[in-house]
């Protein structure tokens, strides 16, 4: 289930990372797809520190 979760994960951020992507393109405002980034980051890092917990 949690190495589900890191793929599922993974997949957020590079879609969020293309969305921010496209809004910088148009010139419009991205702060908030940013602040959404940085949340699934430190989610997928939580995630990953749990799993090599788990695994040691």
């Amino acid at each position: 289930m949690l190495n589900r979760h890191i793929r599922t994960g993974a997949r957020h951020i590079s879609r969020q990372r293309e969305i921010i992507d496209r809004l910088t393109e148009l010139g419009a405002p991205a702060e908030q797809a940013l602040e959404l980034l940085d949340l699934f980051q430190v989610t997928q890092a939580l995630h990953i520190a749990h799993r090599e917990r788990l695994l040691d």
